[in-house]
């Protein structure tokens, strides 16, 4: 693997891409600190009112997606934001990548994966990692109901996988207008991310992620008393015991490895046709990529892979290029979100 430090990355862009370095800000290094502060820091964004929309990804089942749009939609590069593990289009992450995209001259699409987005009482169902299939219907719903002549995919841990685990699944069949994906701290190998989450120091990570989903299916038991058992939750006591005794059981899955071996894009990620762009942190606490998934990544000449030292899980505030003192007014600070629309606007100037 090549130092995050010197990256020329042969892409199918048609030219040697080089890849910002990324410099922790002062005082907030370390993968858990990083994590911690993008966790902890508020943040303020510029963003027009959106359009919201459901779009049927099933028979009976919407999405809510919130959509920003450029005065000729039909010109701009649209991309579609999909969030993490209990976020949604509200992320700061999703917020934050939006605004400069928008700026860029973008259309953004922020996604709001089952039940996210205040969207519980929808339909009967639980979301998961591995429904690229309803990442696929919002893309289609927009290319035939707003006429997108490009389209490109972000996704964030979680949402990284699934936007990932989708164009490998495309490979070189899918829509003409789809032509870049660009992936946060993807969840790319779910069973040794779940382990990880596990382990004693993450603890706090895993409490939280129990925490939040315990919440959810309480809420679903209240909304749809026929379909779901809160008593499935007794003993759950890690996030695999949660996707044993409820994600597998209720998405049709035989048990939790089944779960993690169907829906990690592992499988797929080596049949990536297009442009993308996955970013990694080598001290994100807790998701882990690996050696045999990264020699996928490494020998597929469309993807872009950059490890940096620093960062956390979706993290990545500081400077790029080392730069000290002060963030400029095209650089907030947060240099992931800041790579993927670079990655994205390499597009824009070659159409």
């Amino acid at each position: 693997m090549q130092s995050p430090e010197n990256i020329d990355a042969d892409t199918v862009l048609g030219h040697q891409q080089s890849v910002s370095t990324f410099v922790p800000r002062r005082f907030l290094s370390g993968g858990h600190v990083q994590t911690v502060a993008a966790f902890l820091m508020s943040r303020r964004f510029e963003l027009p009112t959106p359009e919201a929309r459901l779009v049927e990804v099933a028979p009976g089942v919407q999405l809510m997606c919130h959509c920003h749009w450029q005065s000729d939609r039909t010109k701009a590069l649209t991309i579609i934001v999909v969030h993490g593990l209990e976020g949604s289009s509200d992320s700061q992450y999703a917020r934050g990548v939006a605004h400069k995209a928008l700026h860029a001259g973008m259309n953004v699409i922020r996604y709001n994966q089952r039940n996210c987005g205040g969207t519980d009482a929808l339909a009967p169902v639980l979301y998961h990692s591995g429904l690229s299939s309803d990442v696929a219907a919002v893309a289609r719903h927009v290319i035939a109901c707003d006429g997108v002549s490009r389209l490109a995919l972000v996704g964030f841990s979680m949402g990284g996988n699934l936007v990932l685990k989708l164009a490998g699944e495309w490979g070189t069949e899918g829509p003409p207008e789809f032509c870049a994906v660009a992936a946060c701290c993807p969840s790319l190998d779910l069973a040794a991310s779940a382990n990880a989450l596990h382990e004693p120091a993450n603890r706090i990570y895993e409490t939280y992620f129990l925490w939040a989903l315990r919440r959810r299916l309480l809420d679903k038991a209240r909304l749809f008393p026929n379909h779901f058992d809160p008593r499935r939750l007794h003993g759950v006591r890690s996030l695999r015991d949660f996707d044993d005794k409820v994600t597998a059981y209720y998405c049709g899955f035989t048990g939790v490895d089944d779960y993690y071996d169907r829906a990690s894009a592992a499988h797929v990620v080596g049949q990536i046709a297009v442009p993308t762009l996955i970013l990694h942190a080598a001290n994100d606490p807790f998701i882990r990529i690996t050696p045999e998934t990264r020699q996928k990544i490494l020998v597929n000449p469309n993807i872009t892979f950059v490890e940096a030292a620093d960062g956390g899980h979706c993290a990545f505030i500081g400077v790029e290029n080392g730069a000290s003192g002060a963030i400029g007014a095209r650089d907030d600070g947060y240099w992931a979100e800041n790579e993927i629309v670079k990655f994205l606007g390499h597009l824009e100037t070659r159409n």
